[in-house]
């Protein structure tokens, strides 16, 4: 009989898609301007005080060529601005506008609410378990041969 069971890292996957869904339906049903899956990672990747393009990649886990894109294009919807680096002449800092702080805190409001959802559906516990396992540092992955 054949394993009906899936790995982890694709539930994981489809209970990220599940929240970036549901924030991205409410966020367009309040008008706010729309976003791609990979814009809506970067925003929640940004520090308060701007991250350059190259650190954003890294901890996307995508290229610097498509984190770019991404900032750009919420660069050109007025929710991102670049600023120069009080550290470095060469670099530049990618830091959210007042538009992209409102539609940030929005988003953080979303996130909650899809939460509150989640808990309705699977149990409050089940959700505080889930929270509890995703917080504790799993240290560096080992080394399987």
């Amino acid at each position: 009989m054949k394993s009906t069971r899936r790995p982890l890292p694709q539930l994981l996957g489809d209970a990220r898609r599940w929240f970036e869904e549901g924030l991205l339906t409410a966020m367009e049903a309040a008008g706010a301007t729309p976003v791609t899956p990979t814009q809506t990672q970067l925003f929640a990747v940004l520090d308060e005080e701007g991250t350059t393009v190259s650190e954003l990649a890294r901890r996307m886990g995508v290229t610097r060529q498509t984190a770019h894109q991404a900032v750009h294009g919420l660069v050109a919807a007025g929710l991102l601005e670049q600023a120069p680096d009080p550290t470095s002449a060469r670099r530049r800092l990618i830091r959210r506008t007042p538009e992209g702080q409102r539609a940030h805190r929005q988003a953080g409001a979303v996130l909650d609410r899809l939460e509150d959802e989640l808990a309705a559906r699977i149990g409050r516990d089940a959700v505080i378990a889930l929270r509890a396992a995703l917080e504790t540092p799993w240290g560096r992955p080992p080394t399987l041969g």
